[in-house]
């Protein structure tokens, strides 16, 4: 099932993405939260008619760096030997169609296609065997980052954390099981032209790992997002570009880039 947060008529609510061409997709409003106990309603609305949102709202997103062997040697980085993990503010999260604003104290803008792990359950030290149980569903998400800020500082807060830097969407897919997610193809676009195509198989360190090492230290709530890494192929953004990530059996996730206001 695809689930969407979405707002109309000023109310904002969730619901099941039904269809499978574009310009037919309808959302059959949730009752309740996803997260909990909720039925569908059966009240419809076409999806062309509302204005998707972030589809979760997370209390952190925990990224990992360095998770593709190809990218930590495109950026001359060693492998680490264990998972490398790094925070993104809740208030960098953007949704489909929203804009990326390009940080005034950069000159440097990357894309970095990802796929996103959504929390379904609170948790803390999760055993490898109970991963797929905390799993909610999996989403797409760009890890964009101002490349010349991380190089100059120690510190990846600013460089990855400022507001806007962490498109996430269309929607949550809860129907792919963990041995599907580990073997995705993952691709970005910039204004049409491929940037980025890898698949999540070629991550150094799987989607077991990763929950079992952020968990062994923190407690993961609800909808908390959980980024895997990104594939070879990161480049820069400028000002005006359309960037597309689209990962096999969720969808497309759509931004443009715009002037800091």
């Amino acid at each position: 099932m695809r689930i969407a947060r979405f707002s109309i008529d000023g109310n904002v609510a969730f619901g099941a993405v039904e269809g499978e061409k574009q310009d037919e997709l309808v959302l059959d409003i949730i009752k309740g939260i996803p997260f909990a106990d909720y039925e569908l309603s059966g009240t419809k609305v076409p999806l062309s008619k509302v204005r998707l949102l972030p589809p979760v709202l997370p209390n952190k997103v925990v990224a990992f760096g360095r998770n593709y062997a190809e990218h930590a040697k495109e950026l001359d980085n060693e492998v680490p030997d264990a998972p490398f993990a790094f925070f993104k503010p809740s208030t960098s999260v953007i949704g489909p169609g929203d804009d990326i604003q390009y940080p005034s104290f950069s000159e440097e803008l990357h894309h970095e296609a990802e796929l996103a792990v959504v929390i379904g359950r609170m948790c803390r030290e999760v055993p490898r065997d109970r991963v797929k149980d905390v799993i909610f569903g999996y989403t797409c998400a760009n890890d964009v980052t101002a490349r010349d800020v991380q190089r100059r500082e120690k510190q990846w807060a600013r460089a990855k954390g400022f507001d806007t830097s962490c498109p996430l969407g269309p929607w949550v897919e809860t129907g792919l099981d963990l041995a599907a997610a580990n073997d995705l193809t993952v691709q970005l676009t910039v204004n049409g032209e491929q940037r980025q195509l890898g698949r999540t198989s070629e991550m150094i360190h799987s989607i077991e790992d990763l929950i079992v090492n952020i968990s062994e230290a923190m407690t993961l709530l609800p909808g908390d997002v959980i980024l895997t890494g990104t594939p070879a192929g990161v480049g820069p953004l400028h000002v005006g570009d359309e960037v597309a990530v689209t990962i096999e059996g969720i969808g497309t996730l759509n931004n443009k880039v715009v002037k800091r206001g």
